[in-house]
């Protein structure tokens, strides 16, 4: 699993036409803050020759925008209150974008800025909208630069990490490859500071890392992720069927070129329905409603829609549409769905069946309260 190359099992990296490509924070500034032109110039650079090389598509995920707005407000570390994160964020992303337009305009590149929150992603039109802004950028031949909406984000609708972010930006864009850089070049089985620990080239699933202990975020502190956020960003992509190398941002043209450099994550599963991915990791639930033992089983094992006559107990003030969660007798979250009722209605359809229903009340109310295509598990 670790140590010599396996640069055949990093096909899907060379053959990869869309890439998305993450960059942290500290990859981008200086130790004093602010942003380094040199780092930035350096990515840039990589970039572009990846996007020459056989009509390849790059979006990059790029973070930063706080961290550089620190300086300019006086601040010497990232503020862990909210207000005035997104003080520095509103002053960061526009020099951040500023740098990256400068860089990409000695190559004749267009930037096209695309900001999101976790809200975005988790409410079909907006994530629509998001989906053809992303895809025209492309066509037309510009460079997307995404990053969380840091300025208008509350604490309910955060990523809380662009590492998550990427992820499903990759899927969004039904990317081939998601690269992952950081000050950190790869997953190691110990504290990399150490002597006798191991670079992990390959993960093929969870397992690998069952017994690696994963660090927190770097000492720089102008980040919010660390290791632990990019494992499992790592995961959420793999799962979707999205390889990905984990890697540092010196090491970003080796990565890129198939290398053996970083960690490669090797996809463990299958693309899925758009909605059912960032459901189940960007969507906040809005309430919760309680299933009786029966329905636990027909949505969980059965994988069947969620009907009036297995409902306990509903919480919340969510409304149609809203993304809740589903929880068995004893409290547990077992799958996430998009409601098709208010809180209010819900009451009273509780332990009814849908032929009552639509005979007491309207056809309306002849349908289920989520429907096995708005519904993802959340354990087996």
């Amino acid at each position: 699993m670790s140590g010599a190359a396996d640069t055949q099992g990093r096909g899907g990296v060379v053959a990869a036409r869309r890439i998305v490509v993450k960059v942290g924070s500290s990859s981008l500034t200086t130790a004093s803050g602010g942003l380094d032109a040199d780092r930035v110039d350096a990515l840039v650079d990589v970039l572009v020759k990846v996007r020459e090389a056989g009509g390849k598509e790059v979006v990059l995920v790029s973070s930063g925008a706080i961290a550089a707005g620190l300086a300019p407000l006086g601040l010497r570390r990232r503020p862990r209150d909210l207000a005035r994160q997104q003080a520095a964020a509103s002053v960061g992303q526009g020099l951040l974008v500023a740098r990256y337009t400068a860089s990409l305009a000695r190559y004749g590149v267009r930037v096209g800025q695309v900001l999101l929150t976790s809200d975005d992603m988790s409410r079909r039109a907006h994530h629509r909208n998001a989906s053809r802004t992303l895809d025209k950028l492309l066509a037309m031949g510009a460079l997307p630069i995404v990053n969380e909406n840091d300025t208008v984000a509350t604490d309910e609708i955060r990523f809380g990490d662009n590492d998550r972010l990427a992820a499903l930006v990759a899927h969004l864009v039904h990317a081939d490859l998601l690269v992952l850089l950081s000050d950190v070049d790869g997953v190691y089985d110990g504290d990399p500071s150490r002597p006798g620990t191991s670079r992990i080239a390959e993960v093929r699933g969870p397992g690998d890392l069952a017994h690696v202990e994963i660090g927190s975020a770097g000492r720089a502190g102008v980040g919010t992720g660390g290791m632990v956020t990019k494992v499992e960003a790592a995961g959420i992509a793999a799962a979707a069927g999205i390889p990905v190398v984990l890697t540092s941002a010196s090491h970003a043209a080796d990565a890129l070129s198939g290398r053996d450099t970083g960690t490669y994550f090797h996809p463990t599963g299958k693309r899925s329905a758009d909605r059912l991915l960032w459901l189940q990791h960007a969507s906040a639930p809005q309430g919760a409603i309680t299933l009786d033992d029966g329905a636990v089983r027909a949505v969980v094992e059965g994988r069947k829609s969620l009907l009036p006559a297995g409902i306990a107990s509903v919480e919340g003030a969510f409304s149609a549409g809203d993304p809740v969660e589903l929880r068995d007798g004893g409290g547990r979250a077992v799958a996430r769905g998009l409601v098709n009722y208010d809180a209010k209605e819900i009451p009273r359809l509780i332990g009814r069946s849908t032929r009552e229903l639509a005979r007491e009340l309207g056809s309306a109310y002849e349908r289920e309260v989520v429907h096995r295509d708005d519904l993802v598990l959340l354990r087996p």
